[in-house]
């Protein structure tokens, strides 16, 4: 194998030679890649609640009593494998910036290679389209256009680099990825019958973009920027940044009350989730210095998913 090569693979020579040796283990290898980089306990956890709050609020929007079903199971391990695949996606678009700040990470020490990831993504990628083509081929479209989408990104950071290098407009092309994983989840309960697709849909994804991008300002929120941290305080200033985190956590409460309002105070349960943000936004102005209470920031992601699901259950 040429050097070229090699660098292409996320490595050098010696490394692609022994990776060829320990072909057999590349499961195993896999399997360290995705505990290091994909954490079960907060990708799964984050998986599974968002697909229940999405799912069972927009089955109870139609005054249907929600439970989850088999469906649900196919959409939770789509999602989840989504994200897998974005990981493996974002792994591997970061390279050059991880040899410099983040010299661990398993791309840049060997651990494993860029043609391991992409084979487990191949594969991850039949595995998401088989489940979903069993029930709908609109439910197997959308969850393609999400990792479509992802690749897509890849292709316009290598050619465009500032997208990489400048947190805010990067945010503003990558997020949609997010979004369009939860018209995936809206739109195969559509396909499937579950749903009608109205205005409520709409106000629904809008509220489970404002609690994903209310954490992801939380934690690139702070009042100094590390060597190398790409911060989106670092653009917008610490206060600035500050009062946009804190106003994502406020528009996923007006979604709310707008959705939940017409249905008396008992349905608007999932809005006491507020409070956690409040206390954040508070303590963040108040220490003038670190970055932004994460604990709150995941509380508020946690609390506000399984209020929306546990509501769906018994209040439709």
């Amino acid at each position: 194998m040429s050097s070229a090569a090699a660098n292409r693979d996320g490595g050098d020579p010696k490394v692609s030679g022994a990776t060829t040796a320990v072909a057999p283990h590349v499961p195993a290898r896999l399997g360290r890649f995705v505990l290091r980089r994909f954490r079960p306990q907060i990708y799964v956890t984050y998986g599974l609640l968002w697909v229940l709050a999405l799912e069972g609020t927009a089955v109870a929007g139609t005054g249907t009593a929600w439970r989850p079903s088999g469906g649900t199971a196919i959409r939770v391990v789509s999602v989840v494998l989504a994200l897998l695949f974005l990981r493996m996606l974002d792994e591997q678009k970061d390279l050059v910036h991880d040899r410099v700040h983040h010299p661990d990470r398993p791309l840049v020490t060997g651990a494993i290679t860029a043609a391991e990831l992409r084979g487990a993504m191949v594969v991850t990628t039949l595995v998401v389209t088989g489940l979903n083509a069993a029930r709908s081929a609109a439910a197997a479209l959308l969850i393609l256009a999400a990792l479509g989408y992802g690749l897509l990104l890849a292709l316009l950071e290598r050619l465009s680099p500032a997208l990489g290098d400048r947190p805010l407009l990067g945010l503003a092309v990558t997020y949609p990825v997010q979004l369009l994983l939860g018209v995936y989840v809206y739109g195969s309960l559509v396909a499937a019958g579950t749903v009608t697709a109205d205005w409520r849909g709409a106000v629904l994804l809008v509220l489970c973009a404002c609690v994903f991008l209310h954490f992801e300002f939380a934690r690139k929120t702070a009042w100094e920027t590390p060597t190398g941290a790409r911060m989106y305080s670092a653009g917008l200033g610490a206060r600035r940044a500050a009062a946009v985190t804190a106003g994502f956590a406020a528009g996923a409460v007006v979604c709310e009350v707008v959705l939940f309002a017409p249905h008396g105070p008992p349905a608007l349960l999932p809005c006491l989730a507020a409070v956690l943000p409040v206390h954040g936004t508070r303590r963040f102005l108040a220490a003038g210095r670190g970055g932004w209470p994460m604990p709150a920031a995941i509380a508020f992601v946690v609390t506000t998913h399984l209020a929306l699901a546990v509501r769906a259950v018994l209040l439709p």
